[in-house]
């Protein structure tokens, strides 16, 4: 099994730099799936990422060695891209049928996820004050999942889009867990490379690029942020695996909803036609506060 360096402040500040750009995707993408389908927007975001990270490691000379790779590393690699490619198809669909804010808490359910493999299957250990840790961060997403759906009228939409964001949840953190595994045999860049262009080429057969050349100067910036989000954020993240165990980068990821309500709230005041507001309730705030106290116990607990 992989095992962390130890460079922890390493690991914080990349993980910290993924929470932050996580935080305001939810936001561009809602943008973005006002002019554009979410199959050519997911397809846009994994070429874009493949081909810049594939020059850069081409330049250096750190491109993966296909021969290298042992038939366990094919299998993990094959899985981590579906299982991405998967977990990016139903955050938008779900993202689609529910709001950023929303979506963004829900999808936290991923590092949550990812945090409880890293015991399981890495051996990772809590100490009491994790666990509570992770009680509290529960509560906190039921707590705001059912002050959020008490505040709705088309309960039937936002439920679907939430269950395919928890479904997304699920397969992102799978693709970690093989992530991590995968640092054995792989440095972060060949790993996401080779994920990015296994999921660019899944996703081209549903895809309309000719739409991207229709767009507005502005609505490509907005495209071409989602594009370099995916390249930035999910090379930090893989990157933030190799110094800190998986379970303290998840519970780092988990303050990404806090980002992304501070965001939406700040646009919808300066730009309300861009970005509708959030509707958030004392109740709500209560329950976004107790994902952030949950999620700093977990990071900041002494580990066994």
């Amino acid at each position: 099994m992989h095992q962390s360096s130890g460079r922890w402040r390493l690991g914080l500040g990349l993980s910290l730099l993924t929470v932050w750009l996580w935080g305001i995707l939810p936001i561009a993408l809602t943008v973005s799936l006002r002019v554009l389908d979410v199959y050519t927007i997911i397809w846009f975001r994994f070429w874009l990422s493949f081909v810049v990270l594939a020059v850069l490691l081409g330049l250096g000379g750190k491109l993966p060695d296909w021969q290298k790779l042992r038939s366990s590393s094919g299998v993990l690699l094959a899985i981590a891209t579906l299982f991405l490619g998967f977990n990016y198809l139903l955050f938008m669909q779900g993202l689609a049928l529910t709001s950023a804010g929303n979506a963004e808490v829900l999808i936290q359910l991923a590092p949550l996820l990812l945090s409880l493999g890293g015991l399981v299957i890495f051996r990772e250990r809590y100490t009491v004050h994790q666990w509570i840790g992770l009680s509290i961060l529960t509560a906190g997403y039921m707590i705001f999942f059912h002050e959020q759906l008490s505040l709705i009228t088309v309960q039937g939409t936002y439920i679907l889009g939430s269950g395919l964001i928890v479904l997304g949840a699920a397969a992102w953190a799978i693709y970690a867990l093989c992530q991590k595994q995968l640092l054995n045999s792989l440095s972060s860049a060949q790993i996401m490379v080779i994920i990015y262009g296994g999921c660019a080429v899944l996703f081209t057969p549903f895809a309309q690029p000719g739409k991207i050349v229709t767009l507005s100067s502005s609505q490509l910036l907005v495209l071409l942020f989602c594009g370099l989000n995916t390249l930035i954020a999910y090379g930090a993240f893989a990157e933030s695996l190799q110094h800190w165990p998986a379970s303290r980068v998840s519970a780092v990821l988990a303050i990404a909803p806090i980002i992304t309500l501070i965001a939406v709230a700040t646009l919808s005041t300066v730009y309300p036609t861009l970005m509708p507001t959030e509707h958030l309730t004392v109740i709500g705030i209560l329950g976004a506060l107790l994902v952030v106290t949950g999620s700093v116990a977990i990071a900041l607990g002494k580990a066994n």
